[in-house]
């Protein structure tokens, strides 16, 4: 893994890089390490503006990254007009370069640090919304389920990971810690954590994956009430039939 020093140095020639290409306007850090909180682990967010196309930027970025910095791969993350590319170095160092049009350079979030250049005020990411998160419980339920009549194992395992990571994000956003990626999880109480370690898939058997599932619903439509009491409440029923009832045999359907 790369070291830390490694990594600044790597910083400095991406700045350095920066103020002097003629289509940059501005620059700033994202992420853990634009507000002092990063650690050892953290890997470089750098954000740039640019007067023109930013493709026609990122492409000679690229190209510099690769000469200049060894790249093994990237890939790019769709974002309107913005162009978003993660790069993998070395060492495991993973730099997430975003090339944004002038109008579009800006904070949408606490963790942002501008080196140059004038930012513009744009609004922040809106946070998940607690009623499509309960939707995609009950419908990432019923899937479960079905892939288990189907005999389809590992899809239901599937499902029953995507409900807790949902109920995670529902967690995170009750408590106010940051919902993307799982990142405020750890900060989760451990009354809760100890349940969601129950929600785990231990073997593929039959009998795991539905008590899996019913303890994944369960904990999910706990979250559920706290945002949405009446629609938890036309929900658990429902759920708790969809987990506990019988199969009527297998069926080979798709």
């Amino acid at each position: 893994m790369f070291a830390a020093t490694e990594r600044d140095r790597v910083r400095e020639r991406l700045l350095a890089r920066a103020e002097t290409d003629g289509t940059v306007t501005g620059a700033a850090f994202t992420g853990s390490l634009a507000v002092g909180a990063g650690d050892r682990w953290s890997d470089i967010d750098l954000v740039l503006a640019v007067r023109g196309e930013p493709t026609d930027t990122a492409d000679r970025w690229t190209r510099w990254l690769y000469d200049e910095l060894d790249v093994r791969h990237h890939w790019e993350l769709p974002a309107g007009g913005t162009v978003i590319r993660v790069f993998l170095l070395p060492g495991w160092l993973e730099i997430d370069l975003t090339f944004a049009p002038e109008a579009e350079f800006g904070p949408r979030g606490p963790q942002w640090r501008t080196l140059f250049g004038e930012p513009r005020p744009l609004d922040p990411f809106a946070a998940p919304d607690p009623g499509t998160l309960a939707g995609l419980v009950w419908h990432h339920a019923l899937h479960a389920r079905v892939s288990m009549e189907r005999g389809r194992r590992w899809q239901a395992e599937h499902w029953i990971s995507a409900i807790r990571d949902h109920t995670i994000t529902l967690a995170c956003l009750r408590l106010g810690h940051a919902t993307a990626y799982a990142k405020g999880a750890h900060l989760l109480p451990e009354e809760l954590t100890a349940r969601l370690e129950s929600t785990l898939v231990r073997s593929l058997t039959e009998p795991e994956l539905r008590r899996a599932l019913t303890a994944t619903a369960a904990l999910a439509m706990d979250e559920v009430a706290r945002f949405d009491p009446r629609l938890a409440a036309r929900l658990r029923p429902m759920l708790e039939e969809l987990t506990t009832e019988s199969g009527e045999g297998r069926s080979a359907g798709a």
